[in-house]
């Protein structure tokens, strides 16, 4: 028996114990404990005499939650979805008992106990789904009950599954790599190039790959075909990203010529009342923390002239949005010249593309490491915020001469303001390569929302505490 075989078995049973309970506890609210309305003695039925009808339900409710698509395995779906499906499923059966008690069964069976079943059924088992959600959520991102996948294409739409996958790493996806025909196609970060198309197959088979995302455009229908049926024939999933996703990554505009339908497309970016929002909880914040910091601010600034000579405050060019140069502030972390040493070191550069970092940088001073790995030296950057030229979230601010080395796809990032954190400070931080960080900070302006803000900002907080990633 296979993984996946194993799972929805383990579920239906655990559906099976799950509907039953929820019966019987409808049983017991309904008369035992008389919650709504009085049960008198010629209208009592015992337990017993419900079990034909309680087995009746659950059969009747394990073929709709089959056909709602509840049993179906999906990675990606959302709770209120899975929930959506389980009461359409519920109610549809409740219905249809409702009806037989109305027209076929006699008056002592109680329509009133099928609505409480129905409820609780609905609640226990989204109330169980959400409990799972939450634990194989937990075991994911540590590497248990992960899916091992190939992508097949490595180009914008590729890219974005990439992004995605990276983002959120409860949903269970290892990428191996990916293939492409195109030979340019090198490594992105960590996700390797593994080959053309045609070496899938013993790919499949020599990385134990359980499922292929292929995004070919559909012009490349035969090749999409034929990398189903060798996934089929190899027992991997193939799954296909349609060609509409592209617009589903850009923002579309509505319009008509005398009733004829046309498609205004842009590139993905904050619409212009979310970044008003944005804007309004980047100056409350900053100021409140710069209110609250600077006592803390201070008295950095004091001893980081005292450990060693030069400014206590470090300024930098950086480029910000649609490539404007803007003056970033941090504490002082290196020693004086530390910039004009930087040629000498870069045979010990640990960082991909055009980053520059090093673990152990012999520039740093005593100070200037406890500041980074606390990240205390980003507190001026709080002034960056107020004046507007940075948020609180948003993609890694580039220097120049990183920015003038980016790839096409790459300069996305420089659609928005950028941001003292962000996804990719809470998903890895250094820890990352450039191009994690670029799909990251991608997915992030693609799918930007005042909730997911404030989740980066939560998620930031132990990040800083712990230091996690941090040099």
């Amino acid at each position: 028996m296979n993984p996946r075989t194993r799972s929805l078995v383990f579920t239906v049973l655990l559906d099976v114990i799950l509907i039953n309970l929820s019966f019987a506890l409808a049983y017991y609210v309904r008369y035992e404990l008389e919650l709504f309305v009085p049960v008198s003695d010629e209208f009592f039925a015992p337990y017993t005499a419900y079990l034909p009808f309680q087995f009746a339900y659950t059969g009747l409710e394990l073929i709709f939650l089959g056909l709602d698509g509840v049993y179906t395995p999906r990675r990606g779906g959302s709770w209120l979805t899975e929930f959506s499906r389980i009461a359409n499923a519920t109610t549809t059966v409740g219905i249809i008992l409702f009806a037989a008690i109305f027209f076929i069964l006699p008056a002592v069976y109680s329509r009133g106990l099928i609505l409480e079943a129905v409820a609780i059924t609905v609640a226990v088992l989204s109330g169980a789904r959400g409990a799972r959600r939450m634990v194989e959520a937990h075991l994911r991102k540590r590497g248990v009950g992960v899916a091992r996948v190939i992508i097949v294409g490595a180009g914008e739409t590729g890219r974005a599954v990439m992004r995605a996958i990276v983002a959120r790493p409860e949903l269970g996806y290892q990428i191996v790599g990916f293939v492409d025909d195109d030979p340019g196609k090198g490594d992105l970060g960590r996700f390797k190039a593994l080959g053309e198309l045609d070496q899938l197959g013993t790919l499949i088979q020599t990385e134990r790959v359980g499922e292929v995302i292929i995004t070919l455009p559909s012009m490349y229908h035969r090749k999409i075909i034929g990398v189903v049926r060798a996934c089929e024939r190899l027992g991997a999933r193939a799954r296909v990203v349609p060609d509409l996703f592209q617009l589903s990554i850009s923002r579309v505009d509505v319009d008509d010529i005398a009733g004829i339908p046309l498609l205004g497309v842009k590139e993905a970016t904050i619409p212009r009342t979310g970044r008003l929002v944005k804007r309004a909880l980047d100056i409350f914040v900053s100021a409140l923390a710069l209110l609250i910091t600077s006592p803390i601010m201070l008295l950095i600034a004091i001893v980081v002239q005292l450990e060693s000579p030069g400014p206590a405050i470090f300024r930098q060019i950086r480029v910000g949005p649609r490539g404007r140069p803007f003056t970033i502030y941090k504490f002082r972390s290196m020693r004086q010249g530390a910039e004009e040493e930087q040629a000498q070191l870069r045979n010990r550069n640990e960082a991909s593309g055009p980053l520059f970092k090093i673990k152990d940088d012999p520039r740093l001073t005593r100070l200037g490491r406890f500041l980074r790995r606390a990240s205390l030296d980003e507190l001026p950057q709080f002034f960056n915020v107020l004046r507007g030229e940075m948020s609180l979230v948003g993609p890694r601010p580039g220097p120049p001469q990183e920015v003038a080395q980016y790839q096409p796809w790459h300069r996305q990032r420089l659609e928005v303001s950028p941001g003292i954190t962000g996804l990719w400070q809470v998903s890895g931080r250094s820890d990352l390569s450039f191009d994690e960080m670029c799909l990251l900070d991608i997915y992030y302006i693609e799918n930007w929302s005042l909730g997911l803000d404030l989740t980066i900002l939560l998620r930031t907080i132990p990040r800083v505490i712990l230091g996690d990633g941090a040099y």
